[in-house]
C-alpha cells in the first residue's frame, strides 16, 4: 500500500486533533463556588429552631443556620451574605439578613453566629432594621422559600458603611461582584 504525503498529513492532523482534545479534556475545570449548610440541605425544610422567637407565635429560637462556602472566584476581597424570604411582602421579597464586609479568610459561620453582631461582618438592615439574622416567621400554610446568598466581591472588607438596606447594598455592589452562590431553605409553621 502506497502512503502519499497527503495521507501522511491527514493522519498527522487527525492525531494532533485527537491529542489536543485529550489534553483539553484532561485539564480540570475550575471548581464551582458553593454555599452549603450543616443545619439543613438545599431545598429542604429548615429546623424550627431557626424561626423567630416570641413573635406571632413563630415557635423558634432565632438561631441562624451554619453556613460555609468554598471555591470563591479569583480576586475575591470580601463577601456579602443575604437571606430573603421570596414570598415575603406579597412576593416582593423580605430581607432577613443583610451582612457584608466579610474578610476573604472567613469562609463559614457557626450556627447562631449571625444572630449576634460580630467583627467578622458589617451589619446592614434587615426588614426589622437589624444588622443581624432574623429567622423565618409567616402564617400557617404552604412552605415559604428562603434564599441564602454569599456574594464574592472585589471590595475591601471596610469599603461599605454599616446599616445598608438590601437595595442599597445591591446598588453598591454593582460592578464589584466576582461570583454568587446560593442555597434555599423551606419553612412552614405547620411542621
Amino acid at each position: 500500500m502506497l502512503i502519499t504525503n497527503r495521507t501522511k498529513l491527514l493522519l498527522a492532523a487527525a492525531v494532533a486533533t485527537m491529542l489536543a482534545w485529550w489534553c483539553l479534556s484532561a485539564v480540570a475545570a475550575p471548581a464551582t463556588f458553593v454555599l452549603s449548610s450543616s443545619t439543613f440541605k438545599d431545598g429542604t425544610l429548615m429546623p424550627p429552631k431557626l424561626a423567630l422567637k416570641n413573635l406571632a407565635n413563630c415557635g423558634g429560637e432565632n438561631i441562624s443556620p451554619q453556613l460555609s462556602w468554598s471555591n470563591p472566584p479569583d480576586g475575591t476581597k470580601s463577601f456579602a451574605l443575604t437571606m430573603v424570604s421570596e414570598e415575603g411582602q406579597g412576593g416582593l421579597g423580605e430581607p432577613l439578613l443583610v451582612a457584608y464586609g466579610v474578610p476573604p479568610n472567613v469562609t463559614s459561620f457557626a450556627e447562631g453566629e449571625l444572630t449576634q453582631l460580630s467583627d467578622k461582618f458589617v451589619g446592614g438592615k434587615n426588614i426589622h432594621a437589624l444588622g443581624t439574622y432574623d429567622g423565618p416567621c409567616h402564617g400557617a400554610g404552604s412552605a415559604h422559600h428562603y434564599m441564602f446568598k454569599v456574594i464574592a466581591t472585589d471590595l475591601d472588607p471596610k469599603a461599605l458603611a454599616p446599616g445598608l438596606t438590601l437595595p442599597e447594598l445591591q446598588a453598591k455592589l454593582q460592578g464589584h461582584v466576582k461570583g454568587v452562590a446560593g442555597l434555599v431553605g423551606l419553612f412552614t409553621k405547620s411542621q
